[in-house]
């Protein structure tokens, strides 16, 4: 009402009289009716606009006392009227007073239902009250019934039964006494039966019973003796709760939670959980060692059951080392497996007790629930880290106690695996990367790689010294993953078997170890040796299509004496690609000669022992990488030595000749010849004895390298029947090409395990290194093609040719066809070869290219040599180089012919003017300076002055010096 008479107020209206007496003073106030109330709401509005038209109301309009409006305005109106200016003003009024209209209708809209629900209380309380009226008048009128009705014998039969009442309510007192009494008995048997559930609530209600009955002397001795035995469950209680550490039962662990939830003591027990799956931990691996470390010692002196267990581990002997670190791994996984099932209980459970709280009504109840819910997950989490914490911690121990060095390769490979599952196992249990682990286990497989790669690469140096180059009888489809050491890679990793040792995986649904091992088994279980059972089929079987053939062809090989000499090498293990077996039954050279024949018959891969034995070793560094991925930049590392070391050896075997560079042709790339000096300066010991004055830091870093190897004897480079060994060198390019194919195939696997911020180095290994091994090619090949032909004596031949003849000739010299037959003779040689070795085209084109391009070169240098040359003689090289090219192309598919340029460019020169020739000169600097001097005096010579000749000479002498 105050706010409606501000309203009236502000519209310059006297305010309501106080009392109902004076209510005719406002009749005539005109109030809104509801109508014009709705069509003031549903005008359209701003309220911001509203509050802003009530703002601009004079202050006057809200003053408490009377005053004249129309006066007021009147007085306000200027000397001279404007028409428009008033009815803008009047308009500005109109809307003001709607605004105030508006405001006043929905201040009564809004107490209008206030008003409602008062009025239907006020009315509620009336009816109350008339229905109390009632009630009183009808008890008033009952009481004076009963007061006339009742007598003294009623009143009598009332006061027996309530005597009676008492004693039936004593003697129930008493029964429940007596029961209470023999209580002691039950609860004994419900603590043997495990029922921890019903004995505390059974004690629980008999203390409350007691209580009821407190009155009695009885009762106070049987309340202590309650109390006795509350404390004996809950001592009890805890030692089942310590049972779930190691093996837990869901029925065992829901009869224990139901246990401390009726003692409301569930923030205790998970206290009390934690603290025994640490003890659980301690006693668990301490009993596992000690176990090992008696059994080894063979006898029953309990001292080593004082030992710390950082102590004991110390005594744990080799060979009881990995069944040792297996049974602590199943042992630790135990205690894990039931902490993680004990949190799967708690999920399980939070959201059963979530649903029923949902449909009680105990808001108090609820709260101290969910209170208590909240802090047994966050426990429960923080002791996920925690207990693996104390997990590493106790492997870590282990793993310290006993040098790994003193393992074979596949037993600390072994080692790995089981601690590989054991950092899965920790990432599954709470998301941890296992740094304790990674970093314990990191710096002692580094230690124990570096040696094994220096024996590795000795042994490398030593297959390589002994290697005949002879061809490896592997099958045409040979792949790397036929290999052992390769399985890994074409199957899905399996937690409980090692990589070398894992079954193909049926499944590609993703399953966790906890969830794999949920109802039983153990993914540390030793697995038997699969590679046992089987057998490797990379080996070329015979090329015979039936028995009879093969008893033909092998006819004559009834004794040892008749197998061939080159059958009779050493020949390496396949299976193992250890060092040579010395004896060798004539069974398995027989077999060696058919695969070799089946070889010459297909497109098998050209490669060598000592080449299978690298691929071995690299997929047995995978394995390491694959199994332990901390450590794959240190693996690929040595990878990368294994292949530098195996290119830089056929290089100084096949390819080193200080006289290809100065052929001038870019035979060795700047690519190769910046990776030959990077290996060279970084992995070969090029010192022959070791210095005795020289420092300790040289003598570390000379244990890092590896003499340069030396070319076995037995291979012989200098016959040309062989071709100057065209077949070894065949065998051992393309093994080093078939090598870094084999590198290229494995990029992706090596680029998955390369940390990010090592990779730049796996990029450049790849791009300067792998990619130059088939450069190897030119600068070896080239040394066969450069003896292959005699390019001295047609040189010879050619300066017996006479150049200065006077007419054209139609026939062309001697020297070409003694060059086409060494062609001829090159290309019987190079059929000789391929029966014993398969030569692949890019090896053949490149011999014949070098060959080709030797003899355009030499033919120039021949061309050179001449003293006097007249047109006619040009027209005669002309001639002869054209005779050479027709036949050569039918000894070869080459196209187009290497050099052909460089010589029908250097005839055609002579051809050219003073100012050609200059032009020429300086564009054509593939020419050495002898070539273009001898093409200034001699071809030039009789058509040029003297001073133009020195020109040219001046010019030739000019690109020349640079060179010098």
């Amino acid at each position: 009402m105050q706010k409606i008479k501000s309203l009236m107020t502000r519209q310059g209206l006297k305010s309501p009289p106080e009392s109902l007496s004076d209510l005719g003073a406002i009749e005539s106030l005109r109030v809104p009716g509801k109508e014009e109330f709705r069509e003031l709401r549903e005008q359209p509005c701003d309220p911001q606009a509203e509050q802003e038209l009530i703002n601009s109301i004079e202050q006057i309009y809200f003053s408490t006392d009377s005053f004249d409006i129309v006066k007021y305005e009147l007085e306000k109106l200027p000397a001279v009227l404007n028409l428009q200016e008033l009815e803008e003003y009047r308009d500005k009024l109109k809307q003001q007073q709607a605004a105030v209209s508006k405001k006043v209708a929905d201040l009564i809209l809004e107490k209008q239902p206030a008003y409602v629900k008062e009025l239907e209380r006020v009315t509620s309380l009336q009816t109350g009250l008339q229905l109390a009226a009632v009630i009183c008048t009808n008890g008033r009128r009952h009481l004076n019934i009963a007061k006339e009705g009742f007598t003294q014998a009623s009143l009598g039969l009332l006061a027996n039964q309530r005597k009676r009442q008492l004693l039936i309510g004593l003697l129930k007192s008493l029964r429940t006494i007596k029961t209470l009494q023999r209580t002691d008995v039950r609860l004994s048997e419900m603590l043997e039966e495990e029922d921890y559930p019903g004995a505390i609530q059974l004690c629980l209600e008999c203390q409350k019973a007691a209580s009821t009955f407190k009155h009695y002397s009885c009762i106070s001795e049987l309340n202590s003796k309650l109390q006795d035995t509350l404390e004996q469950i809950e001592e009890q209680l805890d030692v089942a709760l310590s049972k779930i550490c190691k093996n837990f039962d869901i029925n065992h662990y829901t009869k224990v939670q139901q246990a401390y939830r009726l003692l409301g003591k569930t923030q205790t027990a998970m206290d009390q959980l934690h603290m025994h799956f640490t003890q659980a931990i301690h006693n668990t691996v301490f009993q596992v060692v000690l176990g090992y470390v008696e059994l080894c010692a063979g006898n029953t002196d309990t001292k080593f059951q004082k030992l710390q267990y950082k102590d004991l581990c110390t005594h744990v002997t080799a060979d009881s080392y990995i069944p040792c670190l297996a049974d602590l791994c199943k042992a630790l996984w135990e205690v894990m497996l039931s902490y993680y099932r004990t949190m799967e209980w708690h999920e399980q459970h939070d959201s059963e007790d979530t649903t029923s709280a949902s449909e009680g009504n105990n808001m108090m109840s609820t709260e101290e629930t969910n209170f208590d819910r909240g802090y047994i997950k966050k426990k429960l989490e923080h002791g996920l880290t925690r207990i693996w914490q104390d997990v590493q911690l106790k492997v870590k121990t282990y793993l310290l106690g006993t040098d790994l060095s003193i393992f074979k390769y596949d037993d600390f490979i072994f080692v790995l695996d089981i601690i590989s599952r054991l950092m899965q196992v920790g990432e599954e249990f709470c998301g941890s990367k296992s740094e304790v682990l990674q970093e314990s286990i990191r710096k002692q497989s580094v230690n124990y790689f570096k040696n094994y790669h220096r024996t590795r690469l000795d042994e490398l140096r030593m297959f390589l010294e002994n290697e005949t180059w002879e061809l490896c009888p592997v099958k045409s489809n040979f792949s790397i993953l036929q290999l052992h050491e390769f399985k890994f890679m074409e199957q899905s990793r399996s937690p409980s078997v090692s990589p070398s040792k894992q079954p193909a995986s049926t499944s590609s649904k993703t399953v966790t170890l906890f969830e794999q091992y949920w109802s039983g088994g153990n993914p540390f279980e030793i697995q038997a040796n699969h590679k046992d059972e089987e057998t490797e089929d990379v080996l070329a079987s015979n090329g015979y299509e039936s028995d009879e053939q093969e008893k033909s062809a092998y006819q004559d090989y009834d004794s040892d004496s008749d197998v061939p000499e080159e059958l009779k090498r050493d020949y390496v293990d396949e299976q193992t690609g250890d060092a040579p077996v010395k004896s060798v039954s004539r069974e398995t050279l027989k077999s060696r000669k058919k695969s070799d024949y089946s070889l010459n018959k297909g497109n098998a891969p050209i490669l060598t022992n000592t080449t299978l034995n690298v691929i071995r070793l690299v997929g047995k560094y995978m394995q390491m990488m694959n199994i332990l991925k901390p450590i794959a930049f240190d693996v690929i590392h040595f990878m990368s030595q294994l292949f530098d070391y195996y290119l830089y050896a056929i290089y100084t075997f096949f390819g080193r000749n200080d006289s290809l560079e100065s052929t001038g042709l870019g035979l060795s790339s700047s690519r190769l010849r910046t990776t030959l000096n990077r290996i060279q300066e970084s992995l070969i010991d090029m010192e022959v004895s070791a210095d005795p004055t020289a420092t300790l830091a040289a003598a570390e870093e000379r244990k890092e390298k590896v003499p340069s190897p030396h070319l076995s004897h037995l291979v012989v480079l200098t016959s040309g029947d062989t071709l100057y060994g065209l077949a070894e060198r065949v065998v051992a390019t393309e093994s080093l090409v078939f090598l870094a194919e084999q590198f290229e195939f494995l990029q992706p696997h090596l680029d998955a395990v390369m940390p990010v911020v090592k990779k730049p180095f796996l990029q450049q290994f790849y791009s300067q290194t792998v990619s130059t091994a088939s450069e190897l090619r030119k600068p070896i090949y080239w040394i066969v093609a450069g003896k292959a032909i005699d390019y001295e004596q047609m040189l010879l031949l050619m300066a017996n040719v006479k150049w200065d003849v006077k007419e054209i000739m139609s026939q062309h010299n001697i020297y070409v066809d003694a060059l086409l037959k060494e062609f001829e003779q090159f290309n019987r040689r190079l059929n000789e070869v391929s029966k014993r070795v398969r030569i692949p085209l890019p090896v053949s084109n490149i011999l014949w290219e070098h060959c080709i391009r030797l003899a355009n070169r030499t033919i120039v240098e021949g061309y050179a040599n001449v003293k006097k040359c007249s047109n006619e003689g040009r027209a005669l090289m002309q001639l002869d180089f054209q005779q050479f090219l027709m036949k050569l192309e039918k000894l070869t598919d080459i196209r187009p012919i290497p050099d052909k340029e460089f010589v029908e460019t250097y005839i055609k020169a002579y051809y050219l003017t003073e100012n050609d020739m200059e032009r020429w000169i300086k564009e054509h600097r593939e020419y050495s300076t002898k070539q273009l001097t001898n093409l200034v005096n001699v071809c030039l010579g009789s058509h040029i002055n003297k001073k133009a000749r020195q020109k040219l000479l001046a010019a030739i002498d000019d690109i020349d010096r640079p060179k010098r």
